[in-house]
């Protein structure tokens, strides 16, 4: 049987694909080049969520490629154990991390700052932070703390961090200036000093992590914060993952992929504390039949798209086992999808983070 069909049988049937059996056909099927094979000496890459469950994993791969790896947490005693840890087991001593709370605007500004002024050029940017609460929880600003950590938070700091992805704001061309053809537009630039060096640098890499339980739910602003009488954490999380998947598909329409790419992926049932602890049923259900994945399969492709030059020649993808999926596997979550709900989630975005795109394009050039 052809790979691909096969391939797609076992995405249709849902256990095959999103559990261990996944990684363990798909791998001979499409005889994957080994992760330990890639360098990602002098690439930075900075990662959220990396001091535990797949990120974690994800770490240890960085370090081990040769990274520049910054890990952004929040704990100063866990950080410093995993550092310590990463360069005991890879002999990599290019580790760093920059220290907050992802749960806190003004701390997640501060931390942007910090990325932005000790690493003016980064090569990917991992949001993998994120967590499931079964009892609610909110941010100081009473937000319900899993959209804030998993929407807000990485729109903010993808925002504030354009430059040292690769974004090169639009230049207006000035009114006696020649033209090869046309009339000017936003995708036109004036030759600046940093372009030359600029367009010789691969496009920066946006990554997120996001989940299969987004096929579940569909896009909704004004449900997105599920109100406390109908509160269950599972919804909450699967909402906020569709939200994360919908904005990278957005990303990537404002951003050339000469600039930046943009691609969010999920890594299936991953075997992880957080998952144990959020929804125990689940976990007990399926570990004893060895359907979980382990952490390392579950940052199998997340690494992946960090390394492989593949990822490159797109943007604004979604994937899984290091193949593009489509984000809808059914008719009310693909009707649900429409322009005016992806520009109202765009927009509650800007507003709630206070960051807005448009302030990155000079006025005349809009």
């Amino acid at each position: 049987m052809n790979a691909d069909v096969l391939d797609t049988l076992i995405e249709k049937t849902i256990i095959p694909s999103f559990s261990s059996i996944g990684p363990r056909l798909r791998r001979r099927l499409y005889h994957w080049q080994d992760l330990a094979s890639y360098s990602l000496e002098g690439r930075v890459i900075v990662l959220t969520g990396g001091t535990s469950g797949i990120g974690q994993a994800a770490a240890d791969l960085y370090a081990a490629l040769g990274a520049t790896l910054v890990l952004v947490a929040r704990d100063p005693g866990k950080t410093q154990q995993s550092i310590a840890r990463l360069k005991a087991a890879s002999g990599n001593d290019r580790l760093h991390c920059v220290l907050g709370d992802l749960g806190k605007r003004q701390e997640v500004e501060r931390i942007a700052c910090e990325l932005a002024e000790q690493f003016p050029v980064i090569d990917v940017l991992v949001h993998n932070a994120g967590a499931l609460y079964n009892e609610r929880r909110r941010a100081p600003d009473g937000t319900d703390l899993s959209v804030e950590l998993m929407v807000a938070t990485p729109f903010l700091l993808t925002g504030r961090l354009l430059s040292q992805l690769g974004y090169r704001r639009p230049h207006p061309i000035s009114p006696g200036a020649q033209r090869s053809s046309g009339s000017a537009s936003t995708s036109e630039f004036l030759p600046t000093e940093n372009d030359s060096a600029a367009r010789q640098r691969p496009p920066g890499r946006v990554l997120t992590m996001s989940s299969g339980g987004m096929y579940t739910q569909s896009l909704s602003v004004e449900n997105l914060e599920m109100p406390d009488e109908d509160y269950h954490g599972a919804q909450q999380y699967a909402r906020a993952k569709r939200a994360q998947v919908v904005l990278n598909e957005l990303w990537a329409d404002r951003i050339p992929a000469s600039q930046i790419v943009f691609h969010a992926l999920h890594p299936g049932w991953v075997a992880t504390p957080g998952i144990a602890d959020a929804l125990p049923g689940f976990s007990k259900a399926l570990g004893p039949l060895g359907l979980l994945r382990t952490a390392r399969d579950g940052a199998d492709t997340l690494v992946w798209l960090s390394a492989d030059n593949q990822a490159a020649s797109s943007s604004g993808d979604f994937w899984h086992d290091r193949a593009r999926r489509p984000i809808d596997i059914s008719s009310r979550t693909r009707s649900a999808d429409t322009p005016a709900r992806r520009q109202a989630l765009w927009e509650w975005c800007e507003q709630h983070t206070g960051w807005n795109f448009q302030d990155e394009i000079p006025d005349h050039v809009q």
